[in-house]
C-alpha cells in the first residue's frame, strides 16, 4: 500500500457515524498528514438541497477533535481541483460508492496531471446520515 505525504477527503459529516470514522481512519492509514474538508451549511443546501441537522461550526469542531485528522477546513465548493491548488495534497480519498461516477472519473484525469491519486476507500454499508435522520423521524 502506497503511503502518501498529504491526503485530503471531504464530506458533510452530519450526525457523525461509524462510516465517517471508517473513511477518516482508512485515509489516515494511507497518508502522513490528513486534511478534511467539512461541507458548509450553505454548500450542503445548494448541492444536496438539505440543511444539515448539526450546524457547520459544530461539525467542524467534531472533525477537528478526531485523533486521525491533522487539519479540518471549510469546504465551500465542490471543486476538488481548486481544493488541490489551495491545499497541495497528493492523494484524494473518497468512498467506494463514488467509483465510476462521471464527476469522479473527470477528477481522476484532472488530478493525475498534477501527480495526485484518487483512492477509493470501502463504503460502510447499512449506515448513512440519511438513514439516521429517517430513523429519528420514525420515533413516535
Amino acid at each position: 500500500m502506497k503511503k502518501y505525504k498529504t491526503g485530503y477527503t471531504c464530506g458533510v459529516f452530519d450526525m457523525f457515524h461509524i462510516g465517517h470514522l471508517n473513511i477518516l481512519r482508512g485515509a489516515k492509514a494511507r497518508c502522513e498528514r490528513l486534511i478534511v474538508g467539512v461541507t458548509t451549511d450553505e454548500l450542503s443546501l445548494s448541492v444536496k438541497h438539505k440543511k444539515p441537522i448539526i450546524p457547520y461550526a459544530e461539525r467542524l469542531e467534531i472533525v477537528r477533535a478526531i485523533r486521525c485528522v491533522d487539519e479540518a477546513v471549510a469546504q465551500d465548493d465542490t471543486d476538488k481541483l481548486a481544493a488541490y491548488h489551495r491545499l497541495k495534497y497528493d492523494c484524494l480519498f473518497v468512498g467506494s460508492d463514488w467509483r465510476g461516477a462521471p464527476q469522479w472519473v473527470r477528477y481522476e484525469k484532472a488530478l493525475a496531471e498534477y501527480g495526485v491519486d484518487v483512492v477509493y476507500l470501502p463504503h460502510t454499508d447499512g449506515i448513512s446520515s440519511t438513514l439516521l435522520a429517517e430513523k429519528l423521524y420514525e420515533i413516535p
